[in-house]
């Protein structure tokens, strides 16, 4: 019987020698108490990274988790974590988060997010002075071929031409160009088109309908420009569509919450549930 007891003994001894070794373990670090675990450091290590790199954000990140937690240890000492400050902020904030939550699952649920052309069109009507370009930008088409292509001259009718069918030409032989954009509809920064093509650099003032021939020791650029929008000018409205989906959004938002924030006082008056005294 005394053996059975000792024997017991011995294995809850060792089980409890077991649980409390357990946390350094799994552990990567130790500051007092408190354990950083293997796996919550992999969870926040980055994918992908080099072993250096790996490395290098592994010592990071203890470093900043023991900060952490001894400037907490720290401050629990030196900091009554009764004071009413303290445990009013700590209150408020966790209110805040707790509306904020609820808030977002009231616009997930009632906002309507269904944007159309008119609402695009309406808003930017109503608005479009705000919106004035800091930059110029450009509708264009372009392309660049090696000037020892024998058919150059098939090119630049082709390039001049407005026809569907020479455009798709045009598409169809891409793989001869050095390179091209030939979707003249969409707006773009006039820097980037100068970083395609480095001659505009030398070019006067840009005008709308130009066409250009350029020719140097890289090849034959083509470039005809459709329409141009200069620096103050008000942007067109497809270039600022996605902010004003944004701003659209961002309308319905505050006037949703307004109108929820009103049923619920009025809710809550009829209620009883509200008293202003």
């Amino acid at each position: 019987m005394k053996l059975r007891v000792f024997t017991y003994l011995i294995l809850v001894a060792g089980f409890i020698s077991c649980q409390q070794q357990a946390p350094e373990l799994d552990a990567a670090a130790r500051v007092n108490d408190s354990y950083l675990s293997k796996e919550e450091l992999n969870e926040a290590m980055p994918e992908g990274l080099p072993a250096e790199d790996s490395l290098l954000f592994r010592n990071n990140y203890i470093k900043m988790w023991a900060t952490k937690k001894l400037l907490l240890d720290k401050a629990r000492i030196n900091v009554d974590d009764r004071d009413r400050e303290i445990q009013e902020l700590v209150r408020n904030y966790e209110h805040e988060l707790l509306i904020e939550r609820y808030r977002k699952a009231l616009l997930q649920q009632e906002l309507d997010t269904l944007i159309t052309e008119e609402d695009i069109n309406d808003y930017y009507e109503a608005n479009k002075n705000v919106y004035r370009l800091n930059e110029e930008l450009m509708q264009l088409k372009y392309i660049h071929f090696s000037s020892d292509l024998s058919d150059k001259k098939d090119f630049i009718k082709l390039f001049k031409s407005n026809e569907k069918e020479d455009i798709e030409e045009l598409i169809a032989r891409e793989l001869e160009f050095n390179s091209f954009s030939l979707n003249d509809s969409i707006w773009v920064s006039y820097r980037d088109v100068e970083k395609k093509l480095p001659f505009l650099n030398d070019e006067k003032r840009i005008k709308k309908n130009q066409f250009i021939q350029k020719e140097d020791s890289l090849g034959v650029y083509l470039l005809a420009v459709k329409d141009i929008r200069r620096r103050n000018d008000i942007a067109p409205k497809e270039y600022v569509i996605p902010t004003i989906r944004q701003m659209i959004l961002h309308k319905r938002k505050l006037e949703l919450m307004n109108e929820i924030e009103k049923t619920i006082i009025v809710d809550a008056i009829n209620n009883k549930q509200f008293e202003q005294y």
